[in-house]
């Protein structure tokens, strides 16, 4: 009888964290390195919010919190998404996690009986599907490749749902492409769903700061208010705040979804790093100027790797709306061989050997449910990001 249990045997380990791993293996071992893996910004947490959580340790909050985050952090994350989103919730119905991940698989855990459906477009997220997996319920794919923008379109929304359809999770702006849903984009989803009211919609807007050209983020309970009582909108700190290590994350929903949460919670973290909270609030709480700036630096690096990647012969990528990611394909050097005599006959095998000849670490696209594509992160300093760029150009030129 082995002690490790069957529902193990359904997930993987998540590819993103398992590519950033081997890198850092390789570089202790040596190797020159480039990752472009790590879904995370570059730039450090702001000086208030660190401030905010020295001053938290130095006031003795170290205690137990509510399981579902302090009061005042919740009564933030209220402000906030009326603020920002036009969204009215009160504190009973936040629940903060541990990280937008947590949030997640609380979510999943606490609604999803065996056999029942949770609709992913695809290219999605890594941990969506095996989330829902270890929940007992059964992911159902929506293939959302470029000729559709990579988004979810309303007559294939239409044709996935079935009566054991549960949830719907949209991601914008996207990992792993970048693609953000417009306001008239999310009323066109909307419009399939209010015919389905069984359905309930998880939107995870952890980019939501993250984006260019004078795109405007909309979520899609703002779009549609009539949804807002079937909604889960989940965001969090770790992305716009540079604040992935603290694991902040937050649900905003209808109580009974949100008491269901807490009690997941109540029997695993319990609750967040009191720490954490603190930085949060003052995250939600305090300036947001930082942003304008970095985001002009993010432009400038997604720019920079869109423009190169399309040099590469056999490489194609458009420009995303937000996020730090690209999607590009590798289409056109599949069926070719490197230098070495290796065939590359998937995008697994064309990470592999470019990581291999190049040392240049990225994510094979079948990671994300959608080949042959690769993720780049452009979460990292720009020389370096052009450096990464030269050596794919190099290994794709080397192909025959």
């Amino acid at each position: 009888m082995s002690i490790v249990a069957e529902r193990l045997s359904a997930i993987k380990p998540s590819p993103t964290l398992a590519v950033t791993t081997k890198a850092a293996e390789l570089k202790a071992a040596g190797r020159d390195i480039i990752g472009l893996g790590a879904g995370e910004p570059d730039f450090d947490t702001p000086d208030h919010i660190k401030q905010a959580a020295i001053a938290a340790i130095e006031r003795g909050e170290t205690k137990y919190t509510a399981v579902p985050g302090t009061a005042a952090l919740r009564k933030a994350i209220c402000a906030k998404l009326k603020r920002e989103n036009d969204l009215e919730y009160t504190i009973e119905e936040i629940s903060v996690g541990c990280g937008g991940k947590q949030t997640i698989y609380n979510a999943l855990m606490a609604t999803l009986n065996p056999g029942e459906e949770v609709i992913i477009p695809a290219p999605y997220w890594v941990s969506y599907p095996d989330i829902a997996l270890l929940a007992g319920g059964v992911p159902v794919f929506v293939p959302s490749g470029p000729e559709v923008g990579f988004k979810l379109q309303p007559a294939d929304l239409e044709r996935a749902i079935t009566p054991k359809t549960k949830w719907l999770i949209l991601n914008s702006p996207s990992n792993p492409t970048g693609v953000a849903y417009s306001a008239a984009d999310l009323k066109a989803l909307a419009e399939v769903l209010l015919k389905h009211p069984h359905v309930w919609v998880m939107t995870d807007d952890m980019y939501e700061h993250l984006v260019y050209d004078g795109f405007k983020f909309a979520t899609i309970a703002q779009v549609e208010p009539k949804l807002k009582d079937r909604t889960l909108t989940l965001n969090g700190v770790s992305k716009s705040f540079a604040m992935t290590g603290w694991r902040v994350g937050y649900a905003a929903g209808p109580v009974a979804v949100i008491k269901a949460i807490n009690k997941i919670q109540s029997q695993s973290t319990t609750h967040t790093s009191s720490i954490s909270q603190a930085a949060a609030l003052a995250a939600l709480e305090g300036p947001m100027d930082f942003l304008i700036e970095r985001n002009a630096i993010f432009k400038e690096r997604r720019d920079l790797v869109v423009r190169m990647i399309n040099d590469c012969p056999g490489l194609s990528v458009g420009t995303p709306e937000g996020a730090f990611y690209v999607y590009p394909s590798c289409a056109g050097v599949i069926g070719k061989t490197t230098p070495e005599g290796k065939l590359l006959e998937t995008d697994s095998d064309f990470v592999a050997a470019l990581l291999e000849s190049e040392g240049v670490a990225a994510v094979q696209g079948v990671a994300f449910g959608l080949s042959p594509y690769f993720r780049i992160s452009y979460a990292t300093a720009t020389a370096t990001l052009e450096d990464a760029c030269q050596r794919i150009r190099r290994f794709c030129e080397s192909l025959r």
